[in-house]
Parts: C-alpha cells; structure tokens; sequence
C-alpha cells in the first residue's frame, strides 16, 4: 500500500462521516441535509484528486532516486510540481495523461474490479468528476427559483465512496505492477 493510499483512506473518511451525518438528521431537516451529501462528494473527488497527485509525485520520486540532486532530477521533479499546480479535475483522461507522461504506464488500463472494466471504471469516474463541478457551481440557482432537489442522492455518494476506494486500489496495484 502507498503512502498516498493511506492518505486517501483518511480523506475519503471524511466523505464518509458527512454521509453518517446525513442519515443522522435528514428526516428532521431533509432541506438543510442535503448540503451534506454534496460536501460529501465534493470531499470523495478531493480524496481522489489529491490521491493522483501524491501518488505521481511519490512514484516519481522512486523513480528518480539515483539522480536526486542532479540537473535532471531537479528538472524532472521541477515540471511535475508545475504540472500538478495546473492540475485540477482529474478526469480518467487527465489521469491516464500524467502517469503516461512521467511513468509511461496507463494506469486507467488496469482499472478492472468487481463489476467494472477499464471502459466502465473510466465513464464512472468522469460522471462523478462532472457531478462534483455541478455540486460546487451549480447547487444554488441565482435566478431565484429553488435549488434541484436530490443533486446527489444518498446512494450516488455511497457509490462514490465506494468506486473511489476501488480505483485507487487497482491505480496502486497497477503502479506496483509496472
């Protein structure tokens, strides 16, 4: 298990407690309850987000070992820091990108557990990376008409708990692999 994995684990908590916290007291304030299960997928995708960047750097950086210090460690280790303060919403394109560039491994080919194969695996993270967009920018109308009911629905963010914690599994199985 990486570093970063164990990382994760402890983010992707937090999108867990805030999905107890929902079940604790939607029935008494189902209107204000629902802020929680999209903070809750909001925090899953950060988990994740912050997941590929360690996880680059911390494979990068094994990599590198026999150069650090040169020119060519520093110039290496100098553009992933530039690229990662660019990288933002990582999507199963953007992902499979900064490991085929700094690793030359497509991580995204080893996405297959359970029910999902590559295909899958990567149509589903990009469906959750959209929904979070929707839950940070598009929760509350400004034109004065009330917010959609249900953004994300108790279920969806289970799943996404769940997914999450899957893909970074094989991800760091399919970086030991390499």
């Amino acid at each position: 298990m990486s570093r970063a994995s164990m990382a994760f684990e402890g983010s992707i908590e937090d999108a867990s407690v805030l999905l107890a916290h929902f079940d604790n007291i939607h029935k008494q304030s189902p209107e204000s309850a629902e802020v929680l299960k999209r903070a809750g997928l909001v925090m899953a995708l950060t988990a994740w987000e912050t997941y590929v960047e360690d996880r680059i750097v911390e494979a990068v950086q094994a990599r590198l070992r026999v150069v650090t210090g040169s020119p060519i460690g520093k110039f290496v280790s100098g553009k992933l820091e530039e690229e990662l303060k660019r990288f933002h919403n990582p999507t199963s394109e953007k992902t499979k990108r900064l490991f085929l560039d700094y690793l030359e491994v497509d991580v995204t080919a080893g996405w297959k557990w359970l029910n999902f194969d590559p295909a899958l695996a990567r149509k589903t993270l990009d469906e959750f990376i959209s929904k979070r967009g929707d839950a940070v920018h598009r929760a509350k109308p400004t034109n004065g008409s009330a917010s959609p009911p249900h953004l994300v629905r108790r279920e969806e963010l289970d799943k996404a708990i769940r997914f999450l914690r899957g893909l970074v599994e094989v991800t760091d199985k399919a970086l030991l692999e390499q």
